[in-house]
């Protein structure tokens, strides 16, 4: 296995579902040891999120679903009741000996338990221990529950996107990833990190980590936000029309749809003469990228009905050749069928106790001299307990039989 940046961090993850465990399999993918915590018989939520499924030797439908596989690699699964007292104290045992905790529950669950920031910072100063919830840790709402589609309406991402108010389907509409999810979860790898610096780096202690997907969305509004900011106004939806070099949208041709952005003057006036009407490039309306904006309606109308003569493959070599940035509007199999994608090797193929050749999402982080080469498969449900109580914490077969049947493994 290939030194990795984050080789001797010891990560126990508490989450569940999608924000967190993104989060720790980010870790886990830079080197982190991280073990991962389910509900004994039910495990992490997303197991019941619905297929596909990974079938069994026989065909039989199992536990291990699609959603659950993209976002648990590199992890052992230890199942522990934290109901049970037997169970917190495993638990704390565990904590004692890592150097990052994640969890995701509501705010003050864990503090029941005894699993909250300052009882376990008693017993483990060094601890980085990360909480990610819908709205924080504190405020009117702290205690609410919520889900990724609520913090993109809440947040302003539905607001803008989606197509214009007045045409056919026009309204808010839902980004189809979780995008808040994964956004907080990039927030809580960034913080995770900047703390393991300020430890290891800069002498200093563990520390508690607040990451919201409210806050998380808010602030991926960037432009948008700042627009708002600055002038007042409220940012309105363009469907897939861009915010900054005009033309930018996505065009029908006589097949199938292209995107493109001409990003500036130059762009602009080898987008005219890529599609053979270099008179757009004196029309008076679009002289200039502030004019293009200003009719960017018009000028769209006139692109839609330029691009419709030619089919789509014709136009992507014509505007490849003029240096003009655009692309194909790929389905999810085109876009693992791309020869792009496949050069930089974007599917990864994890021998899976049920898949030989499980594929999974390559990390697009990319390092010189410590490359993310190994990638575990999702662990099965509790398939590390064993190991992982023996291993870390020194139960013996006879002790572990005994904690299964009182439900705390």
């Amino acid at each position: 296995m290939a030194q990795r940046p984050l080789s001797g961090i010891r990560v126990l993850d508490l989450t569940r579902v999608l924000a967190g465990p993104l989060t720790a399999q980010m870790l886990g993918d830079l080197g982190a040891e991280v073990t991962k915590v389910e509900r004994p018989g039910s495990g992490d939520d997303s197991r019941i999120y619905g297929g596909p499924y990974l079938t069994d030797a026989d065909g039989a439908q199992t536990r291990e679903n699609a959603f659950y596989l993209s976002a648990n690699r590199n992890k052992k699964s230890v199942t522990i009741n934290i109901a049970k007292h037997e169970g917190q104290e495993l638990i704390r045992r565990l904590a004692a000996d890592s150097d990052v905790l994640l969890e995701n529950y509501k705010v003050g669950d864990l503090k029941r338990y005894g699993l909250d920031y300052e009882s376990l910072k008693a017993i483990n100063p060094r601890l980085i221990y990360c909480s990610i919830t819908g709205y924080g840790q504190d405020g009117p709402y702290a205690k609410r529950p919520g889900y990724d589609a609520i913090f993109q309406g809440m947040g302003g991402l539905m607001s803008v996107t989606g197509l214009p108010d007045g045409e056919v389907g026009g309204g808010p509409m839902k980004m189809g990833p979780s995008i808040a999810d994964v956004l907080a979860s990039m927030n809580a790898l960034s913080a995770v990190l900047g703390a393991l610096y300020y430890r290891d780096g800069q002498g200093g202690s563990g520390q508690y980590i607040d990451i919201a997907l409210l806050d998380s969305v808010v602030a991926a509004m960037s432009h948008y936000a700042q627009i708002h900011l600055v002038s007042g106004e409220i940012p309105v939806r363009r469907g897939t029309q861009g915010n900054g070099g005009m033309p930018a949208a996505m065009f029908p041709t006589a097949d199938r749809p292209i995107m493109l952005t001409a990003g500036n003057e130059t762009q602009y006036v080898r987008l005219c003469h890529a599609v053979e009407h270099p008179e757009l490039i004196e029309d008076e309306r679009f002289r200039t990228n502030a004019d293009r904006v200003r009719n960017r309606n018009a000028l769209t109308e006139v692109f839609n009905a330029i691009f419709m003569a030619r089919p789509r493959a014709e136009w992507l070599q014509r505007l490849d050749a003029a240096g003009v940035p655009s692309g194909p509007v790929n389905d999810l199999g085109e876009v693992f069928q791309d020869e792009q994608v496949r050069h930089r090797g974007l599917r990864v193929d994890v021998d899976h106790p049920l898949s030989p050749a499980l594929g999974l999402i390559r990390s697009p982080m990319r390092f010189s001299e410590t490359p993310i080469t190994d990638y575990a498969p999702p662990p099965m449900f509790g398939q590390h307990t064993d190991e992982v109580l023996e291993a870390k914490l020194g139960i013996n077969a006879e002790r572990r039989e005994a904690l299964r049947a009182a439900g705390v493994i």
